[in-house]
């Protein structure tokens, strides 16, 4: 009898923990704000797959909901330029733009973009994801409390759009170009009036002939700014940015308040984009510059060869200078040129074998 009653109990035992009701623990949701660099509506940066707005999508369905992010392009919030100041200062919580806009904060952002006659989209992501750069980027940051995340690339750029042909050095002097950042010291340094012009601006400038030529992204994005109708030499490949690279900042404070799991997303959303984006880039550049060549009558060629020499040159010594200077910038430096010299003896004999031999065969 016992035994029955001891049954019993615990049978009712096992059906009283099944009917309990299920306890579930709220989950803290986040409502941030991201800035950008780029307009609301500019294809690639803020639209398109692989953009600002993608990703922050991606993030949303992603977490279910428990991140959502209003986004703003450059000039509905703050300034372009502000977005590293407003991040590091917790007004907004995200940027989004490219490190190299940053380099009167750390010339050493500059890597996280693009080097001239740097590493390509494939060395660049090795570098970042298993080269240590991610690290040494945070390193760098860390003092101005951000967090910063690669979240896109435009793959190989052009060097740029010219209304004269390029045949020597000697040709550079004098010319006004847009061009930003450190390609756009190492133009000065053969005599090029270098000039920093938002993007909405280039074509009017380039029209009118305030500037001689121009550097913006590549086909897809270049015809679409028209740079075409007034620029008949467009001149391959871009030897000052190889891969650019598009970043992601987050306030450091905020971040240290999300949940792993959301951190995990945040970075698994970035890594998406960073692929998706240069896809994009790829199928889009190669119709654009088809349709460029053919029909409208665009010359695309190499710069001559004394001349990426001598842009190889100014290149190395602007970065030694830089170099010498700050021993954080050193410390990025030769991680990313000791992984670049093992990058590039591998890529000759996988890369560059296939497109010089094997794909023409």
């Amino acid at each position: 009898m016992r035994r029955r009653e001891f049954a019993k109990i615990a049978a009712l035992g096992a059906i009283g923990a099944v009917a309990a009701p299920t306890v579930v623990r709220a989950q803290t949701t986040f409502n941030w704000r991201m800035t950008s660099f780029y307009g609301p509506n500019a294809a690639f940066y803020s639209t398109g797959p692989g953009s600002a707005k993608d990703l922050i999508s991606r993030i949303e369905a992603m977490s279910n909901g428990r991140i959502k992010i209003q986004f703003y392009g450059a000039g509905e919030l703050i300034p372009a330029a502000e977005g590293f100041d407003a991040v590091s200062s917790g007004t907004v919580e995200m940027n989004y733009a490219n490190s190299y806009f940053w380099t009167g904060k750390s010339f050493a952002a500059q890597y996280f973009t693009a080097v001239p006659f740097g590493l390509n989209f494939q060395g660049f992501n090795g570098w970042y994801y298993d080269g240590g750069g991610a690290q040494l980027w945070r390193e760098v940051y860390d003092r101005f409390n951000l967090v910063p995340i690669l979240c896109g690339n435009t793959g190989v750029q052009m060097t740029g759009w010219f209304r004269k042909e390029i045949k020597t050095v000697e040709d550079f002097r004098g010319i006004k170009m847009r061009i930003p950042g450190l390609a756009g010291r190492v133009y000065r340094e053969l005599g090029v009036d270098a000039r920093l012009i938002a993007p909405g601006e280039i074509f009017p400038n380039l029209e009118r002939g305030v500037i001689d030529a121009a550097e913006f992204v590549g086909p897809y994005l270049d015809r679409q700014l028209g740079l075409h109708r007034v620029a008949k030499y467009y001149y391959t490949t871009g030897w000052h940015e190889m891969a650019t690279a598009s970043e992601l900042i987050v306030n450091k404070a905020a971040w240290n308040k999300l949940p792993a799991d959301l951190k995990a997303i945040i970075e698994n959303a970035c890594a998406a984009c960073n692929v998706i984006s240069e896809a994009w880039c790829q199928k889009n550049n190669a119709e654009a510059m088809e349709d460029l060549v053919k029909n409208h009558g665009i010359i695309a060629q190499p710069l001559p060869d004394d001349v990426v020499k001598a842009l190889r040159a100014a290149t190395n010594r602007i970065l030694a200078e830089s170099v010498a200077k700050d021993p954080i910038t050193k410390k990025v430096h030769d991680s990313y040129m000791a992984y670049k010299t093992k990058y590039d003896a591998w890529a000759d004999l996988s890369e560059t074998i296939y497109h010089t031999k094997i794909r023409k065969g």
